[in-house]
Order: C-alpha cells, then structure tokens, then sequence
C-alpha cells in the first residue's frame, strides 16, 4: 500500500533525482510539495518544484512556499555546485500551476484533516518548516506518522564544517528543535549518503532507457559531475530518502542520542554524540548496489 507523503524540499540537484523517484513509485502517494529556503532562494526552489512536476505531468499535486529564511541565522549560497536556477540548466518546463503560500499552516491543515499518524514528511533541505510547525502547531506536529530527512554526519567528516552537513547547518536552530521534539524521526546523514554513488556508467544506464524521468535525472547528475572537480562517481545525498522509506530493509539503522551544536563557530549544526541528548534513529549502512538498482529501476519504468 502506498504512503501518504509531502515533500518538503529546496530543489537541487539531488533533490529533483529524489522527487521524480517519489513520483514514479507506487510506495507513495504525494500530496503536496512545501519549499524552503537552502540551496537557493525561496523564489527559485519554488519555481523548480513547480517545473519538477510540469515535467512529470503532476500539476495536480500542489506547491506550497515554506521558509524564506533560517530562523535567526543567514543562509548559505550554492549556487556554484547546483547553478543560478539551483537546477544545473537542466532543461524543465515551466510550472503548469501557480504555487501556495503559508506551507506551515497548509501543513498544519493537511495533518489535522488526514488520520493519525497516516501522512509521512520526506525532508530533503533545512528543517525550518517542520520546526516553525513543531513551535506554533504542536497537535497537528504529533500526527506526522514519521519524518524521514536528510541531514547531519556522525562518523563522517562534514561539508560545510569538519563535522556539520549542508542541511543542518542551514539552519541548525530548526534541527535542534525537530531533534528535541520526541517525532517519529529517522535521520539519513552523510555516513550513507556518501556510499550511495553514480558513476558515468550509472548514467548511461539510465540514458539508454530514454525514458524522460530518467533521462532528465542523468542530466542533472552529470551537471553535479560538471559543478564538483575529482573522483569517479557523485553522491546521490537526497533520493536516499526516498529510498529508505520504500525500502527500509536495505539500511541498517542505529538509535543514538543526539544533540546539535546551536553555536557560532565553524561547526555550527554538527550532530553532536551525547547521552543526554535526544535518541534519534540513524541510518548508518546501506546495500548501495541494491538502492541504486531500485532508484534506476522507478526512475526508467
């Protein structure tokens, strides 16, 4: 059976790759995309999620803007890894619906009104929508069924600090209070995300469908190939997300407890190992020839 699931992203590169594998499964049913302010403005992301969705054909599901900004800090500029439309210059339609404002209290609304526990939220950038959900709409907050997001390093080195990731930095006041807030939370840090790879080949598989969802995410994966210098193969950070929530049973996951660093220095957002904190649920392994088989397999069906 399929979840219920939104969206909650700042397309990105990874992030497209990651959206388009969602709406080609049939373990999810979307309901609704909410934006937030990460890998570039709010404006943008938000017109990519629109352009994602005129791509697939989903003008139906709607687009909600989130978050312009961190909760009290300044945001960070990627531009130079996923380009002035955060897209790569992949080329994508126009978005064949206008987006909604007020994504936290569109979210609010959308829990209250679907059973308990029935709706999930996949978390691909910065968590300050869930956070202002969690501060000023805590009932509707309770009835998320899971958050499953990208986000954090624990073993691994960092690549923004020497210890913090993109998404937790961007707004690491927003990941202390999602941390804290008791949810059902599964967090998918860069220990995996890093091990989940494609390379040139990868890309050819996927072009020699000539199946548009794929075609399309090759594009953009070779645009990350273009934007970043060395190695082999890119990290695929975002659509292992998707990934783990539909098939759980390829990752290997740990319960540890957690806190996150809220001040000023470098490591400003890094995931911070103490006893005291709050116990999270952490993907740490993963079969990564068996997810990127699933990934290429929805992406060219």
């Amino acid at each position: 059976m399929s979840r219920k699931v939104v969206i909650d992203t700042d397309p990105g590169i990874d992030d497209a790759v990651a959206i388009l594998f969602a709406l080609a499964s049939p373990a999810f049913e979307v309901i609704g995309i909410t934006t937030v302010a990460g890998n570039i403005g709010l404006t943008t992301v938000t017109r990519n999620a629109g352009r994602i969705l005129a791509l697939a054909g989903r003008p139906d599901i709607p687009v909600i803007a989130g978050a312009a900004a961190p909760m009290s800090r300044k945001g960070f500029d990627t531009t130079e890894i996923h380009g002035d439309d955060g897209l790569g210059g992949v080329s994508f339609p126009e978005p064949l619906a206008a987006p909604l404002g007020g994504a936290v209290e569109w979210l609010a609304e959308t829990l209250l009104r679907h059973p308990f526990g029935s709706v999930d939220i996949l978390a691909l950038g910065p968590l300050t929508n869930i956070a202002r959900l969690v501060r000023g709409h805590p009932a509707a907050a309770g009835r998320i069924g899971r958050i499953i997001a990208m986000g954090g390093a624990i073993d691994e080195r960092g690549n923004i600090g020497p210890h913090s990731e993109f998404n937790l930095a961007a707004d690491p006041e927003a990941a202390d209070i999602v941390i804290r807030a008791g949810l059902p939370l599964v967090l998918i840090p860069l220990d995996v995300t890093r091990k989940v790879r494609a390379t040139r080949d990868y890309l050819a598989l996927l072009r020699a469908s000539g199946v548009p969802s794929a075609l399309v995410s090759a594009d953009l994966i070779d645009a990350y190939f273009q934007s970043t210098t060395g190695g082999e193969s890119r990290p695929l950070h975002d659509p292992c997300v998707m990934l783990y929530a539909e098939r759980p049973d390829l990752f290997g996951v740990d319960g540890i407890a957690l806190t996150v660093d809220v001040g000023d220095g470098v490591d400003a957002g890094a995931l911070v190992r103490d006893g005291a904190g709050a116990t999270v649920t952490v993907a740490m392994r993963v079969e990564a020839a068996a997810v990127l088989d699933l990934l290429a397999a929805r992406l060219t069906a």
